[in-house]
Order: C-alpha cells, then structure tokens, then sequence
C-alpha cells in the first residue's frame, strides 16, 4: 500500500513532483522516491509502505532491466506468485510490483484481466514517450488526475496532492449542489473539486503527446452477462465457498501482521469462520472493533460472543464524543472530500490501534450486502425507475428547500444504468458500481491510510460479484430473509444464532451526540457553512429551522446535518493544505 505520483508534459519542475510526493507520506512512512524521465517530459514519485518484499529491493519507482519502463503502484496484487511462476522475467525483487511491470512488458494492458487484487498504477514507457495507468475492477485503490498549466498533467493517489503540485484548490459547484440537494456523491468521476477528476474503477488510460484516452478495461455487467446461473444449487455453493477460502487466502500473503477487522454482524462472522477455516482454530490473529460507549449501537457483546471459542486477541477501540470536534478536522484533513460521518470517525480509532500494535494490514468484510442483496431495501419494491436516493435510511431525505434555487439548479441529475434485465440486479449494480460501494471505499482507504495501515476487502474480489450477480433472485431473497443462499453455504461453518440473524447496519450514536453533546460544536459550524463563501448557497432561515427542528427531536435523520458539516470541515481544513508550486518558465 503506498501513495503514487505523477506529472508529464512540459512547463512542471522536480519540486512540484516533491511536493506531491511529501503531502503523501502518510501513505508510505517506510521510503520515498521520485524518477524523472531522461526526455524531461515525465517524472514519478512514490511514498512507500512495506507490505511484501520489505528489502530495499521494492523500493519505487522501479523500472525493468533496460530501464526502459518506470512504474510506481500502489495496492496489491494477490495472485503475484501464480502470475511469477508463469512470466520468463528475470526478476531483480520478491515483489509483486515487478510482477505487474513484467506483465505489462510481456502481455500491454492486457495483462490486466489477469490481476487478482487491489491497485492503481502508472507505467513510464521512456522509448514511446507514453504513459499508462489502470486502476482495479472496484475502485478500491484511488487515482486522480488533473491538468497542471496548459501543457502538462498531473496524477496521484490524493487530490491534496495535486494542489500540491499546483492545481488551484477551488470547489467544483456542481458537485456540492449534487451533494447538498439530491445526496448524489462519488457516483461519477467528477470531485469536489474544481478540474480534479477520478479514474472510474476498472478504467485505464494512456497519455502521449498531450493527449489524454480512457477507456474501460472491465465492467461487471458485461462480465456477468444477463442470463442466471442455471446449475444446481450444491454446484454453485461449492464453488462460491471454494472461491471465498481462495479469496481469503490470497489476502493473508503478506510479509507483516495481519489482522481482522470485526462488527457483530453476518459478514464479519463469514471473515472471521474463513479466517479460521485457513489458519487453524490455533489463529491468534488480532481482531478490531469499535465502541463508542452506548449500549443501542454497542457490538461489542457480538463480536466477544463470536471470539468465545477462538484464541484470536480482540481490540476494542473507544470513540468518545469529546473526541469528535479534533478527530473530524483530522480525518477531514485526510479525506480532502465530504466523508460519512461519525462512523468514519469510529473506524479511524480501529486503524490507530492497530498501526500501534504492529498490525499494517487488516481484512474488512464490504460487499457481501452487495453481492446477495442483504439490504432491507432491496427486499421493497424493486422498480426500474428507483430513485438514487433509495439508499437506505442515512442517505434520504436530503433538504434541498434549504438551498436558493439558482444553487440547487446547478446540481446534475443522474440516473445510474440499468444493464441487467431485472429490477432486483439493477439496485444491486447501482450500489456497486456508483453508491454504495465507491463511497465506502473512498471513506476507507483515506482513514486507513491516514495511520498508514492497508485496508483489504477478500469479499471484494471479482470473481465473487460475478457468481453471485448470476443467481437468481430466489438464492437471494427469500420471504423476508436476505443473503438467502450464503446463508445456506455457510450454515455449517458458523453457529446457528450468528447465521440466521437480521440484518443489523453498524451505526454509531450520530444523532444522539449531534442533538446532545455535540450541539454546540455542530451549531458553530453549520453556521460557519451558510456563511461565508457559500452564503449565496443556501438560505439560513431555513437552515436554521431545520437544524432547531433536528435538535428538538422532530427530525432523526441525520444525513443533511453532517452535510452541512461537512461543508464546514472542508472549509476549515482547505486552509492547511499544501500552497502550490509555482510552474516552471
């Protein structure tokens, strides 16, 4: 897991490379580098943290034997040893970084469809004078990217990173009324900030001469097809189970600790069985979770309930609510864009805990809810025509009465694709590919990068979304129960009560805090964020009705306050990032 830089084209200097590359030290504490191409036109930097190969020999940017191609990556590639094995390289590192470069010299882009894992990349080819970047299936590892001047580009694995370099830190409006009036965020490529743009996942691009070309290299839709899986149901949960241990398995490959990241639901009770199903019932790998101290959102009992008959050592990491106020401008700092609320917060203490006991990667249990239809949404009415904000409680009703009109006018509509032809496989690729998930994994990756730890997600794997996109409905939802058959697939595996138990979003007391001990601190910044640069944004009254309506009870829905906060924080927090550099000439 590291931080990526890069700048091509003309007019930039070394020192702006440096500073990307110093705003991103929290994501690689163990080295740093920078390449500059022997032609002038590009330059690579990277920050690193030590996950595989820990010798000086992965260190990046790395090049081939003939110094012909730089890359600087960042993730992992699971499958680095299967794809060793089968490339005639001779290999300088035990790494999987030269395992991509070595497929991209021999395979191109192709090489793509056959990285199992987590990465956002850029390859220098210093003879074709070309760079190329893909980025993984999901998303799970960030890339932007950005115009820098009128002749060059910059890339990087943050976007305080490309201010850095001297993109001007200015708000894109149309995304914050998007934001503010329909709650629609992280579902496209465009940022929250002005001229700064996100690779979309499974995406690449290849610049040369100026020029700049995107395409898709992999859509989960065209992978799954539209038809079902018509094979008995002993079949696929074979090979669905068989693929979860494989998923698992790959994700322990690592030259430090690893540790497991626990809530008291389903899906951390299937990480935890396979966990053990791998390692043995003798594992004492290091679980994580959080509390915040109130017994309606504690999952404490849970996971202690599922670590009874385990050697595995838990952790449990206490967020107060006196810590909010500090802790938010931290993360914020972090994140660079609007994040989701205090349970970011809560997540952020589970990283610190664990970087301060010796633990650098964590498994995480996102996307099963995806994959298997666990919402309770999804078990409504399944239309078509569903609206984006038909999210699940947190994200809707946004308050877009509380803009001016001539504001909210500038928000977007977006109506996420319908590529299957059923309802229920629509919702499910619409939280998967511009909801749910993109939002997830943007929260994650900062705040378990900001202790610089590696966060890995084994149910994120896409040979996973494709099996079970290609059920039918009844294996997913059957009466009032979902995630129907992996239920079933892991029914011997997990004990009764843990198997057929509800679903059960983890949630911290947000509400309860904003309305009680965090009134004050949440007041003093909803004012600061109809205020000021953006007064000509909102309509106080308002806001400050529905913010009184809030605190009296009348409202329990959150999600537009922290808003409105959140506004706020970016405002505050835009004030420390890194002053640009100036162009060259």
């Amino acid at each position: 897991m590291c931080g990526i830089a890069a700048i091509v084209g003309h007019g930039w200097t070394p020192s702006q490379l440096e500073a990307m590359v110093r705003v991103q030290h929290h994501r690689g504490p163990d080295a740093h580098g920078t390449h500059l191409g022997e032609s002038g036109i590009a330059g690579l930097g990277h920050n690193r943290l030590s996950i595989i190969d820990l010798s000086p020999a992965g260190r990046q940017p790395m090049s081939t034997e003939d110094g012909r191609q730089w890359i600087v990556y960042n993730g992992e590639v699971y499958n680095y040893l299967e794809l060793r094995g089968a490339l005639d390289y001779p290999w300088r590192s035990r790494t999987d970084t030269e395992v991509i470069l070595a497929a991209y010299d021999r395979q191109g882009p192709a090489c793509l469809d056959s990285l199992v894992g987590m990465f956002a990349f850029v390859i220098w080819d210093e003879r074709e004078q070309t760079l190329f970047g893909a980025r993984d299936r999901f998303g799970v590892k960030p890339l932007y990217y950005a115009s820098l001047g009128s002749s060059a580009m910059a890339f990087a694995s943050e976007i305080k990173a490309l201010h850095a370099a001297g993109v001007p830190a200015v708000e894109d409006e149309q995304t914050w009324a998007s934001y503010l009036s329909r709650g629609q965020y992280d579902h496209d490529n465009r940022t929250f900030w002005h001229g700064v743009q996100s690779l979309p996942p499974g995406h690449a691009f290849r610049w040369h001469a100026g020029e700049l070309k995107i395409w898709p290299w992999y859509d989960l839709a065209a992978a799954v097809g539209e038809g079902f899986d018509e094979r008995p149901i002993e079949t696929t949960s074979e090979e669905y189970l068989a693929l979860l241990r494989d998923s698992v398995r790959l994700r322990f490959r690592a030259d430090v600790p690893v540790g497991i990241n626990l809530s008291g639901g389903l899906d951390s009770s299937i990480l935890l069985s396979l966990v053990r199903d791998f390692q043995g019932p003798e594992s004492q790998v290091k679980a994580f979770t959080f509390t915040t101290g109130d017994p309606r959102y504690d999952e404490t009992p849970w996971v202690e309930q599922m670590l009874e008959q385990t050697q595995h050592p838990l952790r449990v990491c206490r967020l107060s609510a006196s810590e909010v106020p500090a802790l938010a401008e931290d993360v914020q700092r972090s994140e660079d864009e609007p994040f989701g609320g205090i349970p970011t917060l809560a997540y952020a203490r589970v990283f610190e805990r664990a970087r301060a006991e010796g633990v650098i990667a964590l498994l995480d249990g996102q996307g099963m809810d995806e994959q298997w239809a666990g919402y309770d949404y999804y078990r409504g009415p399944t239309s078509d025509v569903a609206p984006m904000q038909l999210q699940g409680s947190a994200d809707a009703p946004v308050r877009p009465g509380c803009l001016t009109p001539e504001f909210g006018a500038l928000a977007t509509p977006f109506a996420a694709q319908r590529p299957f032809p059923d309802a229920l496989r629509n919702l499910q690729y619409r939280d998967a590919v511009h909801t749910k998930i993109p939002r997830a994994l943007r929260f994650n990756d900062r705040v378990s990068m900001r202790a610089s730890t590696e966060l890995r997600e084994p149910f994120l794997d896409h040979r996973l979304f494709e099996l079970a996109f290609r059920q039918h409905a009844d294996r997913k939802i059957r009466g009032n129960t979902g995630k129907w058959l992996l239920r079933q697939i892991l029914a011997t595996h997990l004990p009764g009560g843990v198997v057929e138990a509800p679903k059960r979003p983890v949630q911290t007391p947000q509400r309860e805090w904003l309305r009680g001990p965090l009134q004050d601190w949440a007041t003093g910044l909803i004012d600061e964020a109809v205020s000021g640069p953006s007064a000509a944004w909102f309509r106080p009254d308002l806001v400050k009705a529905e913010w009184t309506r809030f605190c009296a009870g009348e409202s329990d829905n959150s999600f537009y306050v922290w808003q409105w906060i959140s506004l706020a924080l970016m405002r505050r927090t835009a004030v420390h990032r890194a002053q640009p550099t100036a162009m060259a000439g």
